[in-house]
């Protein structure tokens, strides 16, 4: 039976809509109060007043931004302190990618934002945002649903929003290695959440593909898509026909943003922007407007990808959030964090920090690149067409920022650059670079220069995290020193001199081209906030690992043998360490075998169904 049938007919409303986001709201701008929210779903949804703040200020744009029509963006702010996980979600993050598991102290917004010129209104403009507010970093997938429900919620507003709620508490839950087509708004988008599992650099679209169940013919009757809406009928009647099913729209990926588009100006300081994500350093992302802010900061925090971005980071951030004293404060060194804002009033504030990336007008012209989902013919006959703005032609190649000085950052009117003093560790891929600007030429596809670009940065990476990996692994003990009758051994500390010995044979130098200072690019990454949630994550891993070994052997040890020649305080000692064991495995989901603990179940009973009738209701009342 699927797990899924079983807990339909229990679960709570909203439930599966609440899975995947938090809350989906409204926000506008009140000539009296300024950003307010005017709609909020699920209506049971529970926002402090702190957070409905920081909403409403991050999902409009700056007056300086200028932003006339649609815009979509992204940003990411902190959450309340007490809330507390749902059970859920340690389930997702078990078998998610660590890059992509649940936000436990921030949520995403994803912004649909319109400002129109309307004579009816006082201030002359229509300015709304449609947000979702998530714990998942899904930044492809929410703006594709975003631009599925948007043009009729500007239309039919509240009934809209009802419905698109609706049609999304239908969608299965999310899970990593998921493929599935989810239905919203006329239109049907086609994902692949990616597992922990699957290999890296794998094009997650194709995955989908092979994974997605096809329809059924209309012969067979009513055709149901994965989240079970029906969507065709048998067309007998043919003045009762329906509308034909809308075509899949396969997102390429539910969260990796266009890499093309970000670093098109920046191609030939795509070595440097890598190591400053790796090191984690203080960087200020200077742009047009939040749809280029935002996008270029999540590409900077994917661009390590599989390795976890463990610093914080704002796609845009204003200054009325609430950490604006704590970032921008010049008595203190700039933290660990990059910040994509849009005010001119930053360059001032900036001028401490050790990199800043000032972005020209001709990022703008880019647009926010956002997938538009495919509707059914009858839905895309009553929308306006697409107007977002086009690539330049292939024959353009993209005029390159320079590096400058950061005394030249003073002046608000400073000119676009990128603005540090930072000396890269390794060489700079001239291969890379004239491969991707050849392509621009031959008018190369964007998908496929930014496949490039992403290929580049996962390899080098992994040539960088590999010696990582394998030191840790040598740190493990061996399986058998693991015994059932002694505490698990202690896995070794990590030396970071006997690592760096390492690397004269089992270097990045096995599996990457680039030559440098790798030394000293691992020494400074040892620093960085990075390092130590890697080495965290690592060693939780390990001991899990461990602790999982202990109990197998537990399992499969003679302990009612162990058992006959112990006094009854000895084996009640037993039978409570066993039930803290075995209650362990359980609660964090250790790898080892259903049946085995089924076995120590058994056995712990069986034990304790041993001794005194007193000394067993002692053991009951525990």
């Amino acid at each position: 039976m699927d797990p899924e049938d079983g807990r339909e007919a229990e679960r709570r409303p909203w439930e599966r809509l609440s899975s995947w986001l938090e809350c989906v709201c409204v926000v506008t701008f009140d000539l009296e109060l300024g950003q307010a929210i005017e709609l909020l779903y699920p209506p049971d949804v529970k926002l402090t007043e702190k957070e409905k703040s920081s909403l409403c200020y991050l999902s409009f744009p700056d007056s300086y931004s200028g932003c006339v029509g649609d815009t979509r963006f992204s940003f990411r702010m902190r959450q309340s302190v007490g809330r507390r996980r749902r059970p859920a979600d340690d389930l997702y993050d078990r078998d998610a990618p660590a890059a992509l598991q649940m936000e436990a102290s921030h949520f995403y917004g994803y912004v649909y934002f319109r400002q129109v010129k309307d004579a009816s209104v006082k201030r002359g403009y229509f300015q709304k945002s449609l947000v979702v507010l998530s714990r998942l970093p899904f930044v492809r997938l929410f703006h594709a649903a975003l631009g599925a429900v948007a043009p009729d919620f500007f239309s039919a507003a509240e009934p809209c929003l009802r419905t698109a709620c609706e049609q999304m508490d239908r969608w299965p839950f999310p899970a990593p290695g998921l493929s599935a087509d989810l239905p919203l708004m006329g239109a049907v988008l086609r994902v692949r959440i990616p597992s922990r599992k699957d290999k890296a650099g794998s094009p997650p679209t194709a995955a989908a593909e092979e994974e997605v169940r096809t329809s059924k013919s209309a012969e067979d009757g009513p055709v149901f898509d994965i989240a079970g809406l029906a969507i065709c009928t048998s067309a007998a009647d043919p003045q009762n026909a329906p509308v034909p099913p809308p075509r899949p729209t396969a997102l390429p990926s539910v969260h990796e943003p266009d890499l093309f588009r970000c670093f098109r100006s920046l191609l030939i300081h795509t070595q440097m922007l890598w190591e400053l994500a790796l090191l984690g350093e203080p960087l200020a992302v200077v742009a047009p407007s939040p749809a280029v802010s935002s996008e270029t900061v999540l590409a900077l925090v994917s661009c390590i990808a599989p390795l976890k971005f463990c610093c914080d980071f704002r796609p845009y951030f204003t200054v009325h959030d609430g950490e604006f004293r704590e970032y921008t404060a010049k008595t203190r060194a700039p933290p660990n964090v990059i910040l994509g804002v849009t005010n001119p009033f930053f360059v001032k504030t900036f001028h401490n920090w050790p990199h800043v990336l000032r972005l020209g007008e001709s990022a703008e012209a880019l647009g926010d690149g956002s997938p538009r989902p495919q509707a059914s013919p009858r839905v895309r006959s009553e929308r306006a067409p697409d107007k977002s703005p086009r690539l330049p032609s292939g024959e353009d190649v993209p005029k390159q920022l320079k590096i400058k000085k950061m005394a030249k950052l003073k002046t608000l009117d400073a000119k676009p650059g990128v603005f540090t003093a930072y000396k890269s560790f390794l060489l700079k891929d001239k291969v890379l670079i004239k491969r991707v600007l050849k392509g621009i030429q031959r008018r190369r596809p964007s998908e496929v220069q930014s496949a490039i670009l992403r290929r580049h940065f996962l390899e080098l990476t992994q040539s960088f995290i590999i010696p990582l990996e394998r030191y840790m692994a040598s740190l493990m003990p061996l399986q058998r020193s693991v015994t059932p009758w002694k505490t698990p051994p202690q896995i070794r500390p990590f030396s970071q001199d006997d690592f760096l010995s390492t690397l004269e044979r089992g270097g990045p130098r096995l599996t990457s081209a680039l030559r440098g200072d790798w030394t000293g690019l691992y020494r400074k990454f040892f620093k960085s906030p990075n390092f130590d949630g890697w080495y965290r994550r690592r060693l939780g891993e390990m001991t899990r690992k461990l602790e999982s070994l202990h109990l197998e052997a537990v399992c499969l040890a003679d302990v009612p043998g162990w058992t006959r020649d112990k006094s009854e305080v000895e084996i009640v000692d037993l039978v409570v360490k066993l039930r803290e064991k075995l209650s362990k495995a359980r609660r964090r989901r250790l790898q080892v075998r259903e049946d085995l603990l089924t076995k120590l179940q058994s056995l712990i009973e069986s034990i304790a169904g041993t001794l005194p009738k007193d000394l067993q209701d002692v053991l009951r009342a525990q």
